[in-house]
């Protein structure tokens, strides 16, 4: 049995990208009445008696993205069109309104600073992907906060850069603010609502790190922001038992006395 001729499919930020090439062309398969409407710029109507002529056609190398309502017809029509020997054919995922979606989630972004644009630049981070990743999948937000750069988390997060993102090592951003030790970024994510208990690859939380590593106002800002005190890691050590000297320990025996005292009443 032959196998079918494997067409590319994009999201709406591949696809926005694709449509620089000079070349493409751009198919609407849905109805006349929806393409009158409003379609992607530069993309003609495209139904069943163009589809025919296409794959008569002797000219086959052009580029080609198909999109329609939802991206199910779409397939179809991209199928045919690799089946009969386009050599590029792309397909819309989500179709015209995961376009449509893609516009208005770009609308409603705040514009970046040019102080944040240098930094990501120079950190090597686009600037139209604040989710993009870099060594071990840190984004930017992690970027910042393990450098301690207040001002470019605190836009960061105001631009939309995932809160909730972790590196290779399930660390979130949280966990990188607290190993650089500026308490105000901690604060900042926290108030943002990031997971202040998260438990990475090993089960440690930023808490555990606090506390193994002496990081005294660290350690108290987590405590402030309610980080647990009853997690474990995989070996079973709590942050308490992590407890590198004897401030983090008074600090977590007070803070587990208070708890206990608290429960009872």
């Amino acid at each position: 049995m032959k196998s079918e001729t494997r067409f590319t499919r994009l999201n709406a930020t591949e696809a926005e990208a694709l449509l620089r090439r000079p070349q493409l062309r751009v198919l609407d398969v849905r109805d006349a009445n929806a393409f009158a409407r409003d379609c992607i710029p530069g993309a003609t109507h495209f139904g069943s008696a163009e589809l025919d002529q296409a794959v008569r056609s002797k000219i086959k190398h052009e580029p080609m993205l198909v999109y329609c309502y939802h991206g199910h017809a779409s397939r179809t029509y991209a199928q045919t069109l690799a089946d009969f020997g386009y050599r590029e054919v792309y397909d819309l995922i989500g179709g015209y309104e995961a376009w449509r979606s893609h516009l208005t989630a770009k609308a409603d972004q705040v514009p970046l600073s040019a102080a944040l644009g240098t930094w990501l630049s120079e950190q090597g981070f686009p600037l139209d992907d604040l989710a993009a990743t870099v060594e071990n999948r840190h984004t930017a937000l992690m970027r910042a906060c393990q450098l301690g750069e207040l001002a470019i988390a605190d836009e960061l997060i105001r631009c939309g850069a995932p809160l909730q993102a972790t590196n290779g090592d399930g660390n979130n951003a949280l966990w990188l603010a607290c190993y650089s030790g500026k308490v105000e970024l901690i604060d900042l994510l926290i108030a943002g609502g990031i997971e202040i208990d998260r438990q990475n690859d090993n089960g440690a939380t930023c808490l555990m790190y606090a506390a193994s590593s002496g990081k005294t106002e660290v350690l108290i800002r987590l405590l402030v922001g309610g980080a647990s005190l009853d997690l474990t890691s995989l070996d079973d050590f709590s942050a308490l038992d992590m407890a590198a000297n004897i401030e983090c320990l008074q600090l977590l025996s007070n803070a587990a006395r208070r708890q206990r005292q608290e429960s009872l009443t």
